[in-house]
């Protein structure tokens, strides 16, 4: 039976992993995801879990004693913002090509300079690249339901790749909302032991973790990566329809908000979702046709299947909470343009960069986006791409 409380997205996600109970969680503090490892040690230090915790001397090491644990053959994880993943960048990609099945709560912050703390997606964008699993979260009720179904996707015999959870750092992290949670049995029973069938303590059958691969070999593991994160596509929608009988909710690549006849469409991702759905209702009072795409999941980033969600659209704003700084606008706008042209879409498209280092994204921001879109179909009117909303002149 679901349980009703009020909790920060920081504390849901520890109320996950408390629920989990993973082998191990070596951890560094850094803000604003500083909160996780102090509860979760917390719940140890009151014998509500039995998790190993190993604090260390920095992220780098907390990545390395992560991937450690994993390869021993334990269910392990960490959590990270910002700089604190910038350090773990070389342990990031060796977690990726030694398909570890780990798992990271990442609470998103930008990354200096200059120095800020507040929320952009730069950290999470900046490993892109790197193999790991990325889904993100709109509000603290996704970001418990996604780490709940974290394991079950990374540790699918068919995937076995690292998965980072991401939410908005402050915006959802340190804001209390009203939130579902599910029982223990049933978080227990969902994510079930980990059973990994190689791992190094596995006595009579020695197996060796990142060895040195030639050119002969090295190739071919990585498009067993590549193979691995096709896999994740359906592993992520089965998992999500085993939770939606689980919980009731029902999760996706992205959530389609007022979608079914909209002439105009932004595409975002996490919190700002909210701002822009309201944005939408209020536009649809008036008449106009507008909706929201909300990606939760940015790798294996779904191309086919927003193409398919746009292609009746006039025209679209992508929504950047990142500078690529390749004077080409930001990651999300060039992967969705890229998706619409390989699959034919042909739809009018306007990136903007919005949110940095914590900048505000308002209502009126969203009415101000769309009207330029209807600008763009019904006058004819050239719009600047990669604006910068909310920027002083």
């Amino acid at each position: 039976m679901a349980k009703r409380d009020r909790m920060s997205g920081n504390e849901a996600v520890s109320y996950a992993i408390r629920q989990i109970n993973p082998d191990v969680m070596p951890a560094f503090p850094i803000t604003p995801s500083t909160e996780i490892p102090q509860m979760v040690s917390t719940y140890i230090a009151n014998g509500q879990m039995d998790t190993e915790f190993i604090p260390v001397e920095s992220e780098h090491s907390s990545m390395s004693a992560t991937i450690g644990a994993e390869a021993a053959g334990a269910r392990s994880l960490t959590a990270t913002s910002s700089a604190g993943l910038a350090l773990m960048w070389e342990e990031l990609l060796l977690a990726a090509s030694n398909r570890m099945p780990l798992a990271l709560a990442l609470v998103n912050r930008t990354l200096s300079g200059p120095i800020n703390i507040n929320c952009d997606h730069t950290d999470g964008m900046g490993a892109r690249d790197t193999g790991w699993i990325q889904i993100y979260s709109e509000n603290n009720q996704e970001a418990y339901d996604n780490f709940v179904q974290a394991y079950p996707i990374a540790e699918h015999k068919d995937v076995h790749l690292p998965i980072m959870i991401c939410q908005d750092g402050f915006i959802t992290s340190h804001a209390v909302e009203n939130i579902e949670l599910l029982e223990d049995e049933e978080v227990k029973n969902f994510v079930g032991e980990y059973e990994p069938e190689e791992f190094l303590l596995n006595v009579g059958k020695p197996i060796a973790v990142g060895p040195y691969s030639v050119s002969n070999y090295a190739m071919e593991a990585r498009k067993n990566q590549e193979i691995a994160m096709e896999n994740a596509r359906d592993v992520i929608l089965e998992v999500a329809k085993e939770f939606e009988k689980l919980s009731g909710r029902k999760y996706g690549f992205f959530e389609e908000y007022r979608m079914e006849d909209a002439d105009y469409v932004m595409v975002i991702i996490g919190s700002a979702a909210g701002t822009a759905k309201q944005a939408v209702d209020d536009l649809r009072a008036q008449g106009k046709k507008v909706g929201v795409l909300k990606l939760r999941v940015f790798r294996p980033f779904p191309a086919k299947e927003i193409a398919e969600a746009l292609k009746n659209a006039k025209a679209v704003a992508i929504m950047d909470r990142c500078e690529s700084y390749n004077a080409n606008g930001g990651p999300l706008g060039m992967e969705v343009i890229a998706g619409l042209f390989r699959n034919k879409v042909m739809v009018e498209t306007v990136n903007y960069i919005y949110g940095l280092a914590g900048r505000d994204f308002t209502v009126t921001d969203v009415y101000d986006i769309f009207g330029q879109l209807e600008d763009l179909v019904e006058n004819g009117t050239e719009i600047e791409q990669f604006q910068y909303i909310g920027l002083r002149k």
